[in-house]
């Protein structure tokens, strides 16, 4: 059932509603708990079904949000929250709109991991689509149901790579919920345009396969021309169904997930976050630290640890982002080192397809202990490394020893462990700080508590991908864009610097706090929908002006809020 919200003479706006009684009140959408009027409860046949009392959104978010602080550890709160949003979705973005701050690690990154690696046992309603492989003749079925109508844009995982937990099977849906949340939350997409998908292939997760309670296929992972045709099935009946979509493909391994990108781009209106959302807010990062470092992007030398998909992703981004800045292709790639569990991506090693580009001639005048296997620490020491990024999932690779010795190559050394959750990250904050005496500027994938820093209590900044691509979703559906491009992340990530605190203060953190996100996303969704009208890829033509942009993204921001509710026709 498509959610209609109209404006009346006045501009004002409501909502359409054609259910009553406890249909509209089961209804997370619709249901408004205590918020009902009394003219409303008359109207949909609600007297007797709530108790009298009547309590404003304001009124009662702050009793919930006592209820929610009074849950003993992080899971119980996530649970709790995400019973709300299956009650009441305005008052659950209500909340996490007014403690963003406090409760996004809650609905997202670090606690979902531990969410999905529990999905089974915490299950208790259903959100999103399944799409299981012994049932993909249904798929088309199962897209028209009428409660996906008028979604724009779907989040889709295999469950194969969580977050750096690996292979979490249906569990894996935690994620597309948890991102869907994030787009609503920060960057204003209604919530009944969100659909959040699991592509349920079975998995190898020995510990799911034996659980009587996993609620998954339980099944070996399908592979191969098997799993290829699957997803193809999958993405062409959402093709047909929503040909206006913005499909975002998430926590895909890596072979599947640079196949899937690379299938898929130029077919419909689609982006992966892990490689290309990464590698927007990891560069976005990048240019506020060298405000803050005092030194160009084009003196730094970049290690990046973890050569997948995602390391690979930042390194052409990187790239690019130089070439914008001035230099030729050839020279930028000289400055980008790839280093993976074999060692740094060199012509002396085996490499695949895609890190091809940033393969490294060996030079004799390295010292090396072994030249087929250059550690990370000799990559550090031999190239003068001055920014160092971790994707690996390994925690603690970045030592002492290594960050020490990006102290001597510059006063600043910028490293960022980008790893999630907090367990799998390549060194925590206060391992960074010791080793290079306080002078690091650094951030982290995930949330880790407060540093004290000069005397002074400052937060660690979170080089989390929640600062792109809620912001990159606002501006391409407030647009209307046909199609996702690089550029268009690229000048996502300018634009996050362009409101980086360390830009008037080299002492500030990096990033904006994340109270702010609000009007982060809408800063950088501008410069998304900008880059779409100037390439020619807006439903609305290219000759819009910044004014009429900016009217477009307001128009479509959703801010939750209870609208009067007018009777409509079934």
């Amino acid at each position: 059932m498509k959610y209609l919200v109209k404006l009346d003479e006045s501009g004002n706006k409501y909502v359409e509603v054609s259910i009553e009684g406890y249909d509209l009140i089961n209804n997370p959408m619709y249901n408004k708990g205590y918020g009902f009027t009394a003219e409303e409860r008359t109207a949909f046949k609600l007297h007797g079904l709530l108790p009298t009392g009547y309590f404003s959104l304001s009124d009662r978010s702050k009793k919930v949000y006592k209820t929610i602080q009074e849950k003993p550890t992080p899971l119980a709160k996530h649970i709790f929250l995400r019973g709300l949003q299956d009650r009441n979705e305005v008052m659950f973005y209500r909340i996490i709109k007014d403690h963003i701050e406090e409760l996004l690690p809650l609905v997202y990154t670090p606690v979902v991991g531990e969410a999905c690696q529990k999905f089974s046992e915490i299950y208790r309603k259903p959100r999103g689509l399944y799409v299981s492989y012994p049932e993909q003749d249904k798929i088309d079925e199962m897209l028209d149901n009428p409660n996906f109508e008028g979604v724009e844009v779907i989040v889709v995982t295999d469950g194969e790579r969580i977050l750096g937990l690996g292979d979490q099977g249906a569990g894996g849906m935690g994620i597309p919920i948890g991102k869907l949340s994030l787009y609503t939350a920060i960057a204003g997409i209604p919530p009944y345009k969100t659909l959040p998908v699991i592509l349920d292939v079975g998995t190898d997760n020995e510990s799911l396969l034996s659980n009587p309670e996993y609620i998954g296929w339980q099944n070996k992972r399908i592979r191969g021309e098997e799993y290829d045709k699957f997803v193809d099935k999958f993405v062409t009946a959402v093709k047909h169904k929503f040909p206006h979509i913005l499909l975002q493909f998430e926590d895909f391994a890596q072979p599947n997930a640079l196949k899937l990108l690379q299938r898929y781009r130029d077919q419909l209106c689609t982006f992966n976050d892990d490689i290309q959302g990464t590698a927007a807010i990891a560069v976005g990062a990048i240019l506020s630290a060298i405000k803050a470092s005092g030194v160009s992007l084009q003196e730094h030398k970049i290690v990046i640890c973890g050569a997948g998909s995602a390391g690979v992703g930042i390194a052409n981004l990187i790239k690019d982002c130089l070439v914008h800045y001035g230099k030729i292709e050839s020279e930028a790639i000289k400055q980008i080192f790839l280093v993976d569990r074999y060692g740094l991506i060199t012509d002396k090693v085996a490499s695949l397809d895609f890190q091809q580009p940033f393969i490294k001639k060996f030079t004799e005048s390295w010292t090396v202990a072994n030249k087929e296997n250059i550690t990370l620490d000799e990559t550090v020491k031999n190239c003068g490394a001055t920014i160092l990024i971790g994707v690996s999932a390994q925690a603690g690779i970045f030592t002492q020893d290594i960050i020490a010795d990006m102290a001597k190559n510059t006063k600043h050394p910028i490293v960022f462990p980008l790893s999630n959750p907090d367990s799998k990250a390549e060194a925590t904050p206060l391992q960074i700080i010791a080793a290079s005496n306080g002078m690091a500027l650094l951030g982290t994938g995930t949330a880790f508590p407060n540093i004290v820093r000069n005397g002074k209590s400052m937060r660690v900044d979170q080089v989390n991908n929640c600062y792109i691509f809620p912001a990159l979703g606002l501006g391409i559906l407030a647009l209307k864009a046909r199609r996702v491009t690089d550029k268009m992340f690229l000048m996502a990530a300018i634009a996050l610097s362009e409101l980086s605190p360390a830009k008037n203060d080299p002492l500030a953190n990096l990033l904006p706090d994340l109270v702010d996100l609000e009007k982060v996303a809408k800063h950088i969704a501008f410069a998304v929908a900008r880059t779409a009208v100037d390439s020619g890829l807006s439903h609305f033509g290219d000759n819009l002006t910044d004014s009429e942009i900016k009217n477009l993204i307001e128009e479509y921001y959703w801010q939750p809020e209870y609208l009067p509710f007018i009777k409509g026709q079934d």
